[in-house]
């Protein structure tokens, strides 16, 4: 496993916040968004999901499935904590969490940056066919962040295309369920967002069932809203939504 790679839980009150992190993520990229609302009395635990925060063999062997039930079984065990569940799912992490909402009771769910809409200059039109993929991986992009756990900056190397698959399938699964999500959602994505297209914010707010939703475009910021110069107001609007 990545050094500070491990799943986080953080005790406080009757409130808790299930933090879903994203594809080739780790729970490091919302520990400061974790501590936030721990502050503010809430129980939070981060998952570390199936294959990830540790090397691209690993996250090859593993499905969108695999993927859900990490998120499954975070639920279960704070629900046996907490009176009432909060949902905050960064990247793919949204679209898990809108997948946990239309299975399971959840008093209100965020998404930061859900990709329904995958940037076209990361080259998906080129992705071979998955029964092509094989042990194919791409070069991943190294970070350099500042004023962030270590952790966060420790990205793959590379990016197994047939997990690539897998999250386009789990996209694919997302958009045909939005109706059936009921749950109060607020939906936040960066406008300069280079990686899931800032229209997929207003796919899931036009196409979502929930009667009480709400969509913030973050000015001045990227895909990792938890992580990126405006997270502080980032924080704040999700604080404000499950105060309200």
């Amino acid at each position: 496993m990545i050094q500070g790679g491990e799943s986080f839980f953080m005790k406080g009150g009757a409130s808790g916040v299930l933090l879903i992190h994203g594809f080739t993520g780790l729970p490091a990229e919302l520990f400061l968004l974790g501590t936030f609302l721990n502050r503010a009395d809430f129980t939070v635990l981060c998952p570390r999901l199936a294959g990830h925060a540790t090397d691209e063999d690993n996250l090859m062997r593993t499905t969108k499935n695999d993927w859900f039930y990490s998120v499954l079984d975070a639920f279960s065990v704070l629900s046996g904590a907490c009176d009432e569940i909060f949902v905050v799912g960064h990247s793919m992490g949204g679209l898990l969490t809108l997948k946990l909402a239309a299975e399971r009771k959840i008093s209100k769910i965020v998404t930061l940056a859900a990709p329904i809409f995958i940037d076209e200059g990361l080259g998906l039109k080129n992705l071979p066919p998955k029964e092509f993929c094989g042990n194919a991986c791409i070069i991943q992009p190294r970070r350099k962040l500042f004023d962030v756990p270590p952790a966060a900056n420790e990205v793959y190397k590379k990016t197994p295309l047939i997990s690539v698959h897998e999250l386009i399938s789990l996209i694919d699964d997302v958009k045909k369920l939005l109706p059936t999500v009921k749950t109060p959602i607020l939906i936040l994505h960066g406008e300069e967002d280079h990686t899931a297209q800032p229209r997929s914010a207003r796919f899931i707010m036009d196409n979502v069932g929930s009667a009480v939703k709400k969509v913030i475009t973050v000015p001045n910021s990227g895909h990792l809203l938890p992580l990126d110069e405006n997270r502080e107001l980032v924080f704040e609007e999700v604080l404000n939504f499950f105060r309200s």
